[in-house]
């Protein structure tokens, strides 16, 4: 799957995800790999991944999500949801409503995940 067939119809989704691709950018080199129902970035394992919750929830949502991986659980109240799948590794949800939501708080976070993955 391609990025334009992943954001067919979510243009606002597909611009929130263009301010994540250059934030990754920024903090180094990441292969993407696009799935049917997620992007992620990558370097030896994924450590983010965005998605549309649209896609799987009927409620108000926003139009993107930004999951990052972290081997820590992070106190920022900007999370929507924290989850330890493995022990000693936390996926933390943040919701994105606009590009300007990708700030140097979420910069620093992609950095220390993209450390992390290598």
């Amino acid at each position: 799957m391609t990025l334009d067939e992943f954001f067919v119809g979510r243009e606002e989704a597909r611009l929130i995800f263009e301010a994540v691709r250059v934030a990754v950018d920024a903090v180094g080199k990441a292969e993407i790999r696009v799935t049917k129902s997620q992007i992620a970035f990558r370097r030896r394992r994924a450590f983010a991944w965005t998605w549309m919750p649209g896609t799987y929830l009927r409620s108000q949502h926003a139009p993107l999500v930004l999951t990052i991986s972290l081997r820590r659980r992070d106190p920022s109240p900007r999370w929507k949801e924290i989850v330890e799948p493995t022990p000693g590794r936390f996926t933390h949800h943040l919701e994105l409503l606009s590009a300007a939501d990708i700030d140097d708080e979420v910069c620093s976070w992609l950095r220390e995940a993209r450390i992390d993955a290598a």
